[in-house]
Parts: C-alpha cells; structure tokens; sequence
C-alpha cells in the first residue's frame, strides 16, 4: 500500500491512532508535504481551527469523562473537568482572543549608525511539530501543547502514552473530526513506536514526562538537529514559614497535591517544616485531609493509581523510609487498598537524602515531611539538589519570600498557593535543569512553536556605503571617534 493510500484511510470519519512505523512514517510525509503547500495558515484558519476543537472538546466531554475514569480504574470527574477539560478549553479561549496581537510582526529599533532602515521580528511557523504527551492529564497535557501548536500554524503529530487506552480513543476520534491527518494525527504504541516516533526530523519536539525518558528523546531529537522542549518534573518543595499558621499553609497546598492522587508534575513532593511544629503539621493534614475527603464518600470515590507497577513503585518509597528509621503515617479511614491501587496520602515523617523518596520524584500520595531549624539550611539543600519545576512557599513574610526567590532556582514558584500557576494562562510553564528545556502556555507557547525571522529593511536611501573600503577615509576616523569610545 502507498502512502497515499495509507493516509487516505486516515480520513476524519475513518482516522484510528497509528500503531506501526510504516504508518507513522507515511502520516510524517504527509504533513510535511502539506506545510509545503501552506506555509503560513491565515489568522481566520487558525482561529476556525481553535473554535472547532473547543466545540468537539465540548460535544464529548462526557465520553472523555468516562473515559479518564476507566483508564485510573476510579478516577473523579470533578477532578478530570479541572484537571483536563476546563484547562484546555481556558487555553484555547485565551489563545483565539490574543492570537491576533501574537501574529502581528515585533517593530525592533534601528540604531542611528544604521539609518534609514527598519528591522522587525516576523513569527513564522516552524512545521511539523511532534508531541508526546504523558498518562497523567492525557487530555490537557495533549491538547495544550496541540493549541500553541495550532497557533502558530503548523501541523502536528501526537504521541499518546499506552497507560491511557480509552482516553486515547475518545481523543483520536475527537481530533479527527476536526482535523484531516495530514493536519493533525495521533500515534499509539508502545517503546519501540515511542523511539522511532523521537527519530522522526521533525521541526519541533515537544515532550511531558520523566526525566529520564526525557533524555532519550533529546538524545534521539540531537541526530536531527531537532528543537526540543522538555517538561519534565523533579521534586517540588514546600517551604512553611515559622510564622504562618499551620492550618492556613496547609489549607493553601494540600489541594495541589492530593488532586489527581498527586500524579502531576507540579505537585508537591515534600515539605520543609520548622522543627518544632512537625507534629502540629502531622495534625493539621490530618483534618484538612478528612475534611475534604470525608469517610462517608466511600471508597469507589477515591481517584486510583493509575497501574499497579506505579503502585508497587510508591509502595517501595515507604518499604525503603521506614528501613531508614522513618515514621509513616496514612491519613483518612479508607485504608490503602493494592489490589484497587489505592493509596491516600501518607506522611512520612523524620525524612532525609537517604531515602529513595527523597531521592527521587514521587508522583504520587506521599509526602515526606523534613524537619529544618533555620531557613539558611533550607536553602542551601534546595541548591545542592537538581532545580525543581515549581517551588511553593507559604509565608505571609515578604522578606522570607524575597529570600527563597532570590537564592533558589525553580521552574515556577507560587506563594501562598502550590501547582496551580500551570493554568495561569499568562504565564509560561516549563521547567529549568533537570526539571526542563523551554516552556510554552500563553505567548510563550506560540514562540515555543514559531521561528522567530529577523527582518532588516532598507528603502532607496543607502549611506553604509560610506563606511566600505578603502579603509582610513575621513568618515572612519569620525565613526570611530564617536561610536567607539
């Protein structure tokens, strides 16, 4: 079969995810071929574009809803409606009302040595753009990058992860409804469509997951000299601050760590307690805890890990700290449950370096609790660790606030909140170091996406000639009389 025919089976009443390499292959020559035709898509086509992907995101919320909960064995549809749908449709939103400021060329100053002229900055799209999206948000952490992708005016291709079979589907019919496959397509498969679909010389990368995995797709993306953005993750601090109240710290993080059962990149991943209030802490998770997640919901209300091989993996973070002499604690009356993957958030108290769960990112219900004496301390462990991809403080003190910006490095910070400057549409997101490469969200994202083209213009008056050889002229000696002195 050609590829043509291939990709004429790819048609939207017809499109399926692509789960071999011949066929991956044919959808990237494709794409290709068609930015060829459209270098650079109309304002009006881009904008139809977003319009109809946030009305098929609407039409079958509910099938993606559905589809979220089966994927996690359980989880919330308040929590996917935040996490996943309402985050993506306040991304396209945001993006059709600025796009037309974010298309205009940048007017850039011409310095008086080069006059008459006029230079600007021209945003062209880079192409064909590949996303590999990860299981934790399927939906918002494919359709965002998707946005700024379409944006920017280029064509796409998404690589799903296999831990989310359902949504996958809900997601592939979903798109190409809306999209031809030589506009945008989405691939499944397993390590090996993973590796080829990194090998691919596309004209951007844009990848969501672990570090680790991170580097093999720079590593793939570097044979081709292909662009990358890396959102990766790490271990994201909590900083409580001497003077806060324990229950107004708590009340302002925990959200962002127990939604989705803490599978989310930006999720907190420990706590820096002052010593003497460790167990006042203890206290205070414990009721906000139960607060908002009440006995009398019942256990089939609680989001799931998302397999067991995730599971077995957090539940020997806490085999390991308790060897280590650390105390355990479970919050809440549901109990952990392996067979359901369940687990509710569980402290581990009396944590240190030593520990596995300290040494690596947890994604997922635990969270360890470090006891510090003086916040210099804090500091300096901060830096003597890879930088993390957020960093939250709770502290009402501005000069405590000041401290921690001005001496640590982080992706993303929030004060007084944790995780949810991610959804600020405004503000790029991404990570720095081993935590990321780039960001996108907002402008940032149609940057990310875009080449950035220099353009120096003159019209019929040309002097810069006065400056070419031969050398030693009068008009040399006054240049450089003036301009470099």
């Amino acid at each position: 079969m050609s590829n043509a025919e291939k990709i004429s089976e790819l048609k939207p009443a017809k499109q399926s995810a692509v789960a071999d390499t011949s066929l991956l292959f044919a959808l990237f020559d494709a794409q290709k071929s068609a930015f060829d035709q459209d270098r650079y898509p109309r304002y009006e086509m881009r904008v139809s574009s977003l319009k109809r992907l946030k009305a098929a995101i609407l039409e079958q919320k509910t099938a993606l809803l559905n589809a979220l909960e089966k994927d996690f064995r359980y989880r919330s549809h308040d929590e996917s409606m935040l996490g996943d749908i309402f985050s993506s449709i306040s991304s396209i939103d945001y993006t059709i009302r600025h796009l037309k400021g974010w298309m205009k060329p940048e007017k850039r100053d011409v310095g008086i040595v080069f006059q008459p002229a006029h230079a600007k900055v021209l945003y062209q799209p880079k192409g064909v753009v590949g996303i590999i999206a990860p299981w934790n948000y399927p939906v918002f952490l494919t359709i965002g990058p998707l946005v700024a992708a379409i944006a920017a005016g280029n064509r796409a291709l998404i690589k799903v992860s296999e831990y989310t079979p359902n949504t996958n589907a809900v997601l592939t019919e979903l798109l190409a409804s809306v999209f031809d496959a030589d506009k945008v397509a989405v691939v499944q498969g397993n390590v090996g469509i993973a590796q080829a679909f990194s090998s691919l010389p596309f004209d951007h990368i844009l990848f969501t997951g672990s570090t680790e995995v991170g580097r093999h797709v720079m590593k793939a993306a570097a044979e081709n000299l292909v662009p990358v953005t890396l959102e990766l993750g790490g271990k994201s601090p909590v900083i409580i601050d001497n003077s806060i109240s324990l229950d107004e710290a708590v009340k302002r993080f925990i959200y962002g760590k127990t939604m989705n059962a803490g599978q989310t990149c930006v999720s907190p991943d420990y706590v820096y307690c002052p010593k003497e209030r460790v167990r006042e802490l203890v206290i205070a998770l414990k009721i906000r805890y139960e607060m908002m997640y009440p006995f009398n919901e019942g256990f089939s209300q609680r989001t799931r890990i998302i397999n067991c091989a995730q599971y077995q993996r957090l539940a020997g973070y806490l085999d390991n700290a308790k060897q280590h002499g650390a105390e355990i604690i479970s919050l809440g009356e549901v109990s952990t449950d392996p067979e359901q993957c369940y687990m509710p958030l569980t402290l581990v108290i009396g944590s240190d370096r030593s520990m596995t769960v300290m040494q690596e990112e947890i994604f997922g219900p635990i969270l360890p609790i470090v006891a510090y004496d003086n916040l210099n301390e804090v500091i300096d462990d901060i830096n003597a660790n890879p930088r993390p991809l957020g960093l939250y403080v709770q502290s009402f003190d501005t000069q405590f606030q000041q401290k921690i910006l001005t001496r640590t490095h982080a992706g993303g910070v929030c004060i007084n909140d944790a995780a949810f400057h991610v959804v600020v549409d405004d503000l790029p997101f991404g990570g720095v170091g081993d935590s990321g490469l780039g960001s996108y969200h907002g402008v940032e994202g149609f940057k990310t996406f875009s080449h950035a083209k220099s353009l120096f213009s003159r019209g019929r008056l040309f002097f810069a000639d006065m400056l070419f050889p031969p050398y030693g002229k009068r008009v040399h000696q006054l240049f450089y009389r003036f301009f470099v002195s």
